[in-house]
């Protein structure tokens, strides 16, 4: 499987990661050990991490410098970073913030909680599809495991194939967890970058609504009130 290249210069590349790909090699080969293959580079280092189930952009830094500079970038909150969601559960609301601290709970699971000691924060807008179906995008302001999976089960709305957050039997019948890294945002070495990526893989991400609901997001950093 040749993993979609949307961007590389000398320092980094940007890839559009396939749905239930793992970053580290577990059964099979995971998606650092096949990229490094692919581009035939001596070093890749991953500067943020994606669950297995999400699509979508992914910037690996091609040299130590240039990880050290993302992992700065990540550390005082300079990447913007915007999701894409379906759920078909009615949400708590359909504008707005999650915000909490994250527990850990049974089984590598997360729960959110009401405190706010060093809370996760994500800001979301959404739109109606279709009777029972809505389009979410999420821009998280932090960067905490399974953030956006639970910010979403928070509002009543688990993501649909989502087997850990959303009802089990249900989430099974689905052909993806229907999450995907959208669009990314950040400055490095003094130049600025902007990337898109549109899912296209799911039934429900490549129907004509999720399209046309999609032209009204193609700029996600201009959706949001800062």
């Amino acid at each position: 499987m040749l993993i979609p290249v949307v961007f590389q210069n000398n320092d980094f590349v940007v890839i559009d990661k396939p749905a239930d790909i793992g970053v580290h090699s577990e059964e099979s080969a995971g998606l650092v050990v096949q990229l490094k293959q692919q581009l035939n580079v001596p070093n890749l280092y991953p500067v943020h991490r994606l669950d297995k189930m999400t699509s979508g952009l992914m910037v690996f830094a091609l040299n130590k410098p240039t990880a050290q500079a993302f992992q700065k970038a990540f550390e005082n909150h300079e990447v913007e970073k915007f999701y894409l969601a379906i759920s078909d559960q009615k949400p708590k609301k359909k504008q707005g913030w999650v915000k909490g601290d994250m527990l850990t709970a049974r089984r590598g699971s997360w729960k959110l909680a009401k405190t706010m000691q060093n809370p996760a924060r994500t800001q979301f807008i959404s739109t109606l599809l279709q009777p029972s179906e809505r389009l979410f995008l999420l821009k998280p302001l932090t960067g905490k495991t399974h953030q956006i999976r639970v910010a979403m089960k928070s509002l009543s709305a688990p993501i649909c194939g989502d087997i850990r957050y959303a009802f089990a039997d249900l989430a099974k019948l689905e052909d993806r967890g229907y999450l995907h890294a959208y669009a990314m945002r950040f400055e490095l070495f003094s130049r600025s970058y902007e990337f898109v990526s549109l899912p296209n893989t799911g039934k429900r991400f490549v129907t004509e609504d999720c399209k046309l609901a999609l032209l009204a997001w193609s700029k996600p950093w201009e959706c949001f009130n800062s």
